[in-house]
């Protein structure tokens, strides 16, 4: 420990000295932010990095380093800093002028292709997040239902007001949750029995994002699965994240399908996006031509950017043959950086485009085998700050299409030098 000691301390004085300049942005900022800070997820001690630069897969800060995003904006960040393509359609967007206060023809074309490309989605509403698209798939499982309760899982993230790590949550919104361990059949089972006769609806993530890039067990969605047709409750799908994994998402490249999912980051071509959908008999509710239908408004549902971007990403920069190559280029990565780490007390998770790094011994397969290591976390990310990698506090990767072998060969270099000098 004494080590560890030192060596982060040295790391801490060493990324002070490094960066005074996003040291005084960070000081100026908090002078009308609290902690200087709109983004939780982005702060960290003692201050952190402000960007000033971003292109391709490289980000410049401040004081002039210049670094490889591996975190891509936590799954947002898909098509990289510039892509031309979505330039170019964002520019065309503008040129027609913006906040019609109308109809569009992009955002039809748009839900098609997601129709056509998630198993689930039949038909699907646009929002402006992925924490509201989650909201908006919670109310309307309630509704359709006429039942309360929502099963949810220990270390998942659903949005900021949607959040069950280890401890409540006080901003979460007060639907009437239960709470069981991801990936344990058995507590899950309990805990559905419990409650099955008033369950609206079982919302999970396919693998856990923000909770440790954790997959569930096929055979723990498959049941989840069987447990919703049975006792009438709606399988809502949580792939804001995890929907780069195939064409159609995790769900398509597992077989289970969900009665609803939701949509977000990266779906709206990085811009401001959400989405929920599925099952045209749920999804009719919303339709203004039919008697007694549910409004569901938003200014910028439908906005000319997101609408423009999200349809030219999905049909030209991200079609199914290019997410089944960054899936595949993910997996190579992890099981790399897996074999770098052997001997040590790193452990990588995760699937496909999506990994974190986690300190301690034994498998890790529920949020409750995670070992809290926040001085071994900081360590590895100031120094893989300090070589040149800016990745997520937490230890989290996310990997967008400008990301190459030649950066994944970089990285993984520079993590065997972390390893060899921190064993």
């Amino acid at each position: 420990m004494v080590a560890l000691d030192e060596a982060l301390a040295k790391a801490r004085a060493r990324f002070v000295a490094d960066n005074p300049a996003s040291r005084a942005a960070h000081e100026q900022a908090a002078a009308h932010l609290p902690g200087g800070n709109t983004r939780t997820t982005l702060f960290y001690p003692p201050f952190p990095l402000t960007m000033a630069h971003a292109e391709g897969c490289r980000l410049t800060d401040l004081d002039g380093h210049t670094y490889v995003d591996l975190l891509g904006d936590y799954t947002a960040g898909l098509y990289g800093h510039d892509n031309p393509v979505i330039r170019k359609v964002v520019e065309a967007a503008l040129d027609r002028g913006w906040n019609y206060g109308a109809h569009g023809r992009d955002e039809a074309l748009f839900a098609a292709v997601l129709c056509e490309r998630f198993p689930s989605l039949e038909l699907v509403r646009f929002t402006n997040s992925g924490t509201e698209a989650n909201l908006l798939a919670l109310a309307t499982a309630t509704t359709f239902t006429g039942r309360d309760t929502v099963l949810v899982f220990t270390g998942a993230y659903h949005g900021s007001v949607l959040s069950f790590g280890d401890k409540d949550f006080p901003l979460n919104v007060p639907h009437r949750f239960v709470v069981a361990e991801y990936n344990d059949l058995a507590d899950t089972a309990a805990v559905l029995d419990r409650h099955a006769d008033d369950l609206a609806a079982i919302l999970v993530e396919p693998m856990l994002g923000s909770g440790g890039c954790l997959p569930a067990d096929p055979a723990f969605l498959a049941y989840l699965r069987r447990r919703a047709d049975e006792t009438g409750a709606l399988l809502v799908f949580d792939e804001v994240m995890t929907s780069r994994m195939s064409g159609g998402g995790l769900q398509e490249l597992l077989g289970v399908t969900p009665d609803l999912t939701t949509l977000g980051k990266y779906t709206g071509g990085g811009m401001t996006f959400g989405a929920f959908g599925g099952r045209a008999d749920m999804m009719a509710m919303y339709d203004p031509r039919r008697p007694g239908y549910v409004a569901h408004a938003g200014t910028f549902n439908n906005n000319v950017l997101s609408m423009a971007a999200g349809y030219a990403g999905l049909t030209e920069l991200f079609p199914p043959p290019a997410a089944r190559e960054l899936f595949e280029r993910g997996e190579r990565l992890r099981a790399r950086l897996n074999a770098i780490a052997e001997g040590t007390p790193m452990t990588w998770t995760g699937m496909g485009s999506m990994l974190t790094v986690h300190f301690g011994t034994g498998e890790i397969t529920t949020p409750r085998d995670l070992r809290p290591a926040p001085e071994y976390r900081e360590l590895f990310h100031l120094e893989m700050l300090a070589r040149g990698f800016h990745l997520a506090r937490r230890g989290m990767i996310a990997l967008s299409l400008p990301v190459t072998d030649r950066e994944c060969d970089e990285f993984c270099a520079a993590v065997a030098d972390f390893a060899s000098h921190s064993g």
